[in-house]
């Protein structure tokens, strides 16, 4: 049995939607169907129901992934264990980070490199959300900061450490010398939204929310860096959303005809977490680290 074939099905299992799996994967749809039916027949049980509307687990599939995830938990931690038992006295630890982080949030992760610094050199990796998870599930990376909801993998471990408002990015020349605006003045723009393969979980959900509170239309841009969508906005084609405090260094991209301006009738808000898997903060490796997060972060920021 490959191992690959396991992550797969994991992979499938989490999303329960073979495209939403392939894309985590960076795959196809098509293969990945065709490697979940190789597994299937290799074990002689239907693993997934499917049809037209959605994906389900058989019950040999609900059997299986609790099996599945420790085989994959125990394969990829031999990689931080061998490191464990070879590293010097002081260990180098990468830390995901996700565009647009808070200074705030910044000072209180220099915080914690300084408090370990006598064991551990923590530096840091910037990614997306989704792949930075990943590599920390797969021991590439010891912890990461992430945009939450972060997928709800049980072998991963989750400190909440910010929560953000966010305002809507709009044209300025269009709401001059307002302090707010309603969602219902913005149904004439576009949302502006980036594919789904470089956004994260919250924002594919909020644009979901905001077409069912009545936000239609879409302008699709192929990255998801701020510059692009402002001088979207800037042209007043378009709105979108990202976080309120001027203090944001995503405010550092904002053009001379860009606002951003509080909701009036709707509160969205950005949660922030730390991540790192299970068994490296329990008695594993990252438990000195984990401990002094824990002290670090003992309320969430807000802003």
């Amino acid at each position: 049995m490959e191992l690959l074939h396991l992550r797969y099905f994991v992979a499938v299992a989490q999303e329960l939607n073979f495209s939403m799996a392939a894309r985590k994967l960076h795959m196809a749809a098509s293969p990945l169907s065709r490697r979940i039916k190789d597994l299937e027949n290799e074990l002689g049980h239907r693993l997934f129901d499917r049809d037209t509307h959605r994906v389900t687990l058989t019950q040999a599939g609900s059997a299986l992934l609790p099996i599945a995830r420790g085989v994959l938990e125990q394969v990829d931690s031999i990689r931080w264990r061998l490191d464990e038992t070879a590293r010097p006295h002081r260990a180098t630890l990468l830390l995901g980070v996700p565009s647009g982080v808070h200074p705030d949030l910044r000072e209180r992760m220099d915080a914690l490199a300084e408090r370990v610094s006598d064991r551990f050199e923590i530096k840091r990796w910037p990614g997306g959300t989704d792949r930075l998870v990943d590599a920390v599930r797969d021991g590439r990376l010891a912890l990461t900061l992430a945009r939450l909801p972060a997928g709800g993998d049980p072998a991963l471990e989750l400190l909440p450490v910010m929560s953000e408002r966010l305002g809507a990015v709009v044209p300025r020349d269009r709401f001059a010398g307002r302090e707010s605006v309603a969602l219902t003045e913005l149904t004439e723009l576009a949302y502006v939204v980036s594919p789904t393969a470089v956004t994260n979980a919250y924002f594919r959900g909020l644009d979901q929310q905001l077409s069912e509170l009545g936000i239609r239309k879409r302008i699709e841009i192929n990255s998801a860096a701020f510059e692009g969508i402002s001088e979207i906005v800037s042209s007043g084609l378009a709105f979108s959303v990202s976080m309120l405090d001027p203090g944001s260094p995503v405010h550092n991209y904002r053009l001379d005809n860009v606002i951003v301006l509080p909701f009036s009738d709707f509160h969205p808000r950005l949660e922030t977490g730390l991540i790192w898997r299970k068994d490296r903060g329990q008695g594993g490796d990252l438990e000195e680290v984990v401990a002094a997060a824990r002290e670090v972060f003992t309320e969430p920021l807000h802003s």
